[in-house]
């Protein structure tokens, strides 16, 4: 690749909190055991993550609190090469935490996030990012931001002829404005009901046609992050040039990979183990 596409991934950065159950709790239900771990986390920083190990040139428009979750999720982005000039410090809001629980047969999840320091990612936060919008190739944004940053995301993407991939987690409703900008929505199966499908693989169309992609069976081991690294991949392949076809299937086998590893962010794949040096 001789020029990496420069990505502007806007949204949510966590800290995931992790419990590794022999299976998931019922309701009022608890379960005894299981391993804990933290790792970094947050739809946005995900993709953020995702989209620089894939071979973007990243930079990440969030909030974090003034806090040490907040210092190791700074640190984390910086580690991967991302510019975090647009990641800003809220002091009056902790930074992001998720509470998740794996099944250890299926390595299905359940993830609860808290009220933070995302909420303080607004539309003036976004407006103020202009200039990152004007040298961006692709813009990424997901639902764990509020409504109005994500329309100011849209708003500054149609003006600009930038194109916007929008993954519209967690499933809600959104004006019909921001989907009239969108160049690509990636959306699962209980999204697409209000199309990824999982492990069975993804569905994609450009038009009238509906094509299919079937997953590479792996033994999962973390299914947390695996959309965010398909989200991730989509748009740095999207915005090297390749055809939605390519950057689709290339993106299905980095999501492949990254089940097969624990942690959202540091089980994301690189470049070389999907697509050769």
């Amino acid at each position: 690749m001789a020029v990496k596409p420069d990505i502007l991934v806007i949204g949510s950065s966590n800290t995931d909190m992790v419990v590794f159950c022999d299976r998931l709790p019922n309701p009022g239900e608890t379960i005894l055991g299981g391993q804990f771990q933290m790792f970094g986390g947050g739809k946005g920083a995900n993709q953020a993550v995702a989209a620089a190990r894939a071979g973007g040139k990243v930079s990440f428009l969030g909030a974090y609190g003034a806090d040490t979750f907040g210092v190791a999720a700074r640190d984390r982005l910086l580690k991967e090469g991302i510019n975090v000039d647009y990641f800003q410090c809220v002091r009056d809001a902790p930074s992001g935490v998720a509470l998740i629980l794996v099944d250890g047969v299926t390595r299905e999840n359940l993830i609860a996030v808290a009220k933070s320091a995302n909420d303080a990612v607004d539309s003036a936060m976004v407006s103020d990012a202009r200039a990152a919008f004007e040298s961006a190739s692709m813009v990424i944004s997901q639902l764990e931001i509020r409504d109005g940053a994500i329309e100011a995301a849209a708003r500054i993407c149609h003006d600009l002829g930038k194109p916007l991939l929008l993954n519209p987690a967690p499933s809600r409703l959104l004006p019909k404005r921001i989907y009239e900008s969108l160049h690509v929505i990636v959306v699962n199966e209980h999204e697409a009901r209000d199309v990824t499908l999982g492990s069975q693989g993804v569905m994609f169309s450009e038009g009238a046609t509906l094509e299919f992609i079937e997953a590479q069976k792996v033994r999962a081991v973390d299914t947390t992050g695996a959309g965010d690294c398909f989200v991730g991949w989509l748009g740095v392949g999207i915005a090297e040039g390749f055809s939605l076809r390519v950057a689709t299937e290339r993106a299905c086998k980095a999501a492949s990979l990254k089940v097969t590893r624990e942690g959202a962010q540091s089980g994301m794949p690189y470049r070389h183990e999907v697509v050769g040096a």
